[in-house]
C-alpha cells in the first residue's frame, strides 16, 4: 500500500474558496477508491497545505483521478509517495 503526500502554497485569501474545493475533491476520491483524504496546514508556515491519502491500493488509477480531479484548483503540487517499511 502506498500513502501520498500533497503539498502546496496557498494565498491567505483563498483558503476559504480551497476549503470547499479540497472537500469536494476528497468526497469523489472517496467514492472512487475508499480513500479518504485529510487536509492539513504546515504549523510554522501557514501558507503552506497539505493533502495526505493513505493506504491506496491501486497506484496507477488513484494517480489519474487524483491528477484529474485537482486539476481545477490550479495549484502547483508536489507529490511524494511513501510505502510501509
Amino acid at each position: 500500500m502506498t500513502s501520498y503526500y500533497v503539498y502546496y502554497r496557498v494565498e491567505a485569501a483563498r483558503v476559504p474558496e480551497l476549503r470547499t474545493q479540497v472537500q469536494t475533491v476528497f468526497d469523489s476520491i472517496e467514492r472512487a477508491t475508499g480513500v479518504r483524504g485529510r487536509w492539513m496546514r504546515r504549523r510554522d508556515e501557514p501558507a503552506t497545505y497539505m493533502e495526505v491519502y493513505e493506504n491506496v491500493a491501486d497506484e496507477k488509477a488513484f494517480e489519474a483521478l487524483l491528477e484529474r480531479e485537482t486539476a481545477p484548483l490550479g495549484l502547483q503540487r508536489h507529490v511524494e509517495r511513501f510505502q510501509c517499511a
